[in-house]
């Protein structure tokens, strides 16, 4: 009963999102259930919960998906690339869901600021641990400085923000931002290795 009365509350969440491009609340999720809000609170007690399964449930293949075991430079850049191959269609398919917790990180802050939230935040950074990953490889060749400032720029390429600045202003189709996110990456990997190239 509780997984199905879960996954009842996550469609409703899920399609009101697609639909109208906002958050719902936790009572409008509720009534578009047919759930009694006390229940629905139950399973998300504030928007930040709602958008975490949100998001779960959106990026969640990508979360557990196997990388490679090989420990060289170029197995490091083709585990970046499959990362960034097998999130960027969930991007395309979960758009509104994405664009939807990031448009309630910023509200959050800007209430945080203010004084005035009254929701814990909702948390993001799984990006942080996925390109950790997809980066072991390269403990060998780069210093952990140089890795760790690899790591935050690609941090930046690797989410929801670069694929809105690219499709918003420049009118990129899927394909062409996939293109040009993973040249930029090539990019700050060759730049990375040939500074460690450099230093020894």
């Amino acid at each position: 009963m509780r997984a199905s009365t879960f996954k009842l509350l996550m469609d409703t969440a899920m399609d009101l999102i697609q639909q109208d491009g906002h958050i719902p609340s936790i009572a409008e999720v509720a009534v578009r259930s047919n759930v009694s809000r006390a229940t629905a609170y139950r399973y998300f007690p504030s928007r930040s919960a709602l958008i975490t399964s949100v998001v779960d449930a959106s990026l969640g293949p990508v979360r557990s998906a196997p990388l490679g075991t090989d420990s060289d430079a170029e197995d490091a850049r083709e585990r970046v690339h499959a990362v960034f191959k097998t999130t960027f269609p969930r991007f395309e398919q979960y758009e509104p869901q994405l664009r939807a917790a990031l448009q309630l990180a910023l509200e959050q802050w800007a209430l945080q600021r203010a004084g005035l939230l009254e929701e814990e935040p909702y948390r993001r950074g799984h990006r942080v641990g996925i390109l950790s990953t997809a980066l072991a490889p390269l403990k060998g060749d780069l210093t952990p400085a140089s890795r760790e400032r690899l790591h935050r720029a690609l941090s930046v390429l690797y989410g929801i923000e670069a694929y809105t600045i690219l499709k918003d202003m420049w009118g990129m189709g899927e394909k062409e931002i996939e293109k040009t996110v993973l040249w930029m990456a090539d990019a700050l990997m060759e730049a990375s290795l040939r500074e460690g190239k450099g230093r020894r």
